[in-house]
């Protein structure tokens, strides 16, 4: 990580930081490294990094023989109020699954709405404590069954209507579909601090199946795929409703607009409906996504309701005060797996939105309005999204190892002349890698694989701009083009990037941050090695890093300064400790929070421990510095910060807890692993480190299902989270 990047990048001056001077959490336990002195509140690490205040020697006694714990662990003089958990009830209908996003919107002193994103089914734990969370039973070991001498999958639509698989299959899909999308619940803050729910007319419940049998409940497109939907000849699938939409699903980030609304991200739809489409942007038959399950996993939700897929991965915009207000999909954002939004609006500039595509080898998008915004707390600039232009990020390398470099926007247009990158690009930093683009049969569906330059080179004779890739007119062209984003964006040669994961605007600096989560690869793609390099020019960096863009105007095609300003990995390695950031919220002061995602299946990721919650200080002499604030439960991941208005709580979502080993049966469930670190002089060691297996969390009574929920963080003495003021000497024990 490179400290002068982002002291640079956040504004750093002389100044000291307002309210960090923090006391330390106490020491840790013979069994769990201690935090030693630092301003800022922390908990212990797996491993040593460099805000542990140890010694090399210290290093290496502490980390030694570690126990991780399945619980959300917090600094001393902190404590955790689950607000709410899976199952219960909203509005007509209940708190959903592996909730994500977070939104907070004030509507008093101490009243407030708290819209959550419900992302996807894990399908052990859900199917573990769906009798406990949810009442009745599902019929799981029926289907497992019947679908075994299948596959494990099958195609429901082509079922006949009184076939029993269907209806079995139709109820289990349904009761996921229900624990899916977004939901508003309303929140009293109580004597003393904590905020509680308060159950109100504003609780509201958005599903997979929102509008399936009551079309009042349908959701509305907005901008040219809107046009497609509507066209009565099509070369692939029509569902039949116009531009209406059932239900949203797979939403995971999001973002608020200064004027109270809620942008939530529909991010994995390929899970769960078809993603490829026709170049007229029609949808495929739901036949080629079926329906998945055999207990591990549970797929192809859409399927048995005959859901097209061109109708999922948008971005969605709902008005948490206005419960009777259809969410609307927003075209002219795009789609594609969408896993991040910034909204910058300033008055007399046109409406930015910053997004990404969480892929590897996916893109970061802006989108600019044709009209300005007059008031940025006018409600009416919801209407901005209606007309404007979708924009794509072309990355050009900096000029030093470490330094600044340049970029610009890249118009999503039929007139874009199409210029991919080629696999000679790739192969030039020592990787092989073939292209995807829009199948060249522009008949067929999808993308088709180019693994030579020549290849690439005679598909660019065939199709000069995007208009020659997408047919019709007008709207309808338009239309195609964004409902197919991704692919044209690979058409044009938008960069392919290190899954970006999130993005923010720093308030102090108004420049933008982007939570870049891995530089890998896979079948989709990888991220180009030319940008996203490791500390030591490594072309893969599995750990992530966070970047730093500065628009150089908020004009259409303009261009941008970028640079690459913390880096995950092992301090020996070069990273600051964590590994795969993900959600990132910045506080008033400027200080970043960031919670991590990484991969609970990957061994290589093992070293880092339980998923958790940093802060990156942006002033006075630790900025540049990572600190541990929480860690997670066993086999979960930290999402969604946001503050209150005062700051004083962290709102966190506890996502996925036991998803890979499910329920704990008891405290002997556990692991052995051994890790080989480096301590702060350089020398390494060996580290015995206990795992449990499974999680209880929030519970933490053995043999009792795991449960996804969302927790408020606050001081036990009050005030800001981060705020120069005593800390209780006892220990309070957090979820």
């Amino acid at each position: 990580m490179n400290r002068r990047d982002l002291l640079s990048l956040l504004g750093i001056g002389a100044c000291s930081f307002a309210h960090a001077a923090l006391p330390s959490a106490a020491a840790g336990s013979a069994a769990t490294p201690g935090p030693g002195d630092s301003p800022f509140p922390l908990v212990p690490t797996p491993l040593p990094v460099p805000s542990d205040g140890l010694d090399a020697d210290s290093q290496r006694r502490t980390y030694a023989r570690i126990e991780l714990e399945d619980r959300l662990v917090l600094p001393d003089g902190f404590r955790a109020d689950l607000v709410a958990v899976w199952g219960d009830p909203v509005a007509d209908g209940r708190f959903g699954f592996n909730n994500d996003h977070l939104s907070f919107l004030a509507l008093a002193p101490d009243r407030a709405l708290l819209t959550v994103n419900y992302e996807y089914i894990s399908a052990r734990s859900w199917r573990e404590g769906y009798t406990e969370a949810v009442g009745g039973t599902l019929p799981f070991e029926g289907l497992i069954e019947a679908l075994a001498s299948k596959g494990g999958r099958v195609d429901a639509v082509s079922l006949a209507a009184d076939d029993p698989l269907l209806e079995s299959v139709r109820q289990l899909a349904a009761a996921a579909m229900a624990d899916l999308g977004v939901g508003v619940i309303e929140l009293e803050r109580q004597p003393g601090g904590p905020w509680r729910r308060r159950p109100g007319h504003f609780d509201r419940r958005i599903t997979g199946l929102s509008g399936w049998r009551d079309p009042a409940k349908r959701l509305r497109t907005s901008g040219p795929a809107a046009a497609v939907f509507r066209r009565r000849e099509r070369l692939g699938y029509d569902d039949g409703l116009g531009d209406a939409v059932i239900g949203s699903f797979a939403n995971c980030a999001g973002g608020e607009t200064p004027w109270g609304t809620v942008l939530s991200a529909e991010e994995n739809i390929q899970s769960q409906v078809s993603e490829a489409v026709h170049a007229d942007g029609s949808s495929v038959s739901p036949a080629e996504r079926p329906f998945a399950y055999d207990g591990q996993r549970l797929d192809g939700l859409g399927n048995p309701f005959g859901l097209a897929g061109n109708k999922y991965g948008w971005m969605v915009e709902l008005d948490p005060r206005r419960p009777e207000r259809a969410a609307v999909k927003h075209s002219w954002l795009g789609r594609f797996r969408h896993e991040a939004v910034a909204v910058k609006a300033d008055a007399g500039q046109p409406l930015i939105v910053y997004s990404g595509c969480d892929r590897h080898g996916g893109h970061l998008y802006r989108f600019v309005s044709d009209e300005p915004i007059r008031d940025p707390a006018d409600p009416a600039n919801s209407e901005l999204f209606s007309a404007g232009r979708l924009e794509v990020a072309r990355f050009d390398p900096p000029s030093s190892k470490g330094g600044e470099g340049r970029g610009r926007w890249l118009p999503l247009e039929p007139t874009s002349p199409v210029a991919p990158l080629t696999p000679g690009h790739f192969a030039r930093h020592g990787v092989e890698q073939a292209i995807l683009l829009p199948h060249s049969d522009r008949r067929r569906a999808g993308a088709e694989t180019f693994a030579s330059d020549a290849a690439v080179a005679a598909y660019r004779s065939r199709f000069a701009t995007l208009a020659d890739l997408y047919p019709g007119e007008g709207e309808e062209r338009m239309g195609a083009i964004l409902i197919d984003a991704h692919l044209a964006a690979c058409a044009i040669g938008a960069t392919p990037a290190a899954r970006p994961e999130d993005t923010v605007i720093d308030p102090l600096s108004g420049d933008l941050l982007i939570a870049f989560t891995a530089g890998g690869s896979s079948d989709d793609g990888r991220a180009d090695p030319a940008i996203f390099r490791g500390p030591k020019g490594q072309a893969s960096w599995p750990y992530g890093w966070i970047m730093g863009l500065t628009d150089d105007a908020q004009t259409r095609a303009g261009s941008f300064r970028w640079r690459l300003v913390a880096t995950g990995g092992a301090p020996w390695q070069g990273g600051m400790g964590f590994a795969n950031p993900d959600n990132l919220a910045i506080d008033r002061q400027g200080t970043l929070w960031m919670v991590t995602d990484r991969s609970t299946k990957s061994a290589d990721l093992d070293l880092f421990g339980n998923n958790s919650c940093w802060v990156l200080p942006s002033r006075g002499p630790h900025a540049g510095e990572a600190f541990c604030f929480a860690t997670g439960p066993m086999e979960s991941e930290l999402t969604g910060p946001c503050f209150d208005g005062a700051e004083s709580t962290l709102f966190l979502a506890v996502q996925h807890p036991g998803e890979d080993n499910g329920t704990r049966p008891s405290a002997e469930a556990r692991e052995a692993q051994a890790h080989r670190l480096v301590d702060r002089s350089g020398r390494p060691f060996e580290q015995l480190r206990w795992v449990p297996l499974g999680s209880n969390w929030p519970s933490g009574v053995p043999g009792r299902a795991p449960r996804p929920g969302v927790v408020a963080i606050r001081r036990l003495a009050g005030g800001p989270l981060l705020a120069d003021q005593p800390v209780p000497a006892s220990r309070e024990r957090s979820i």
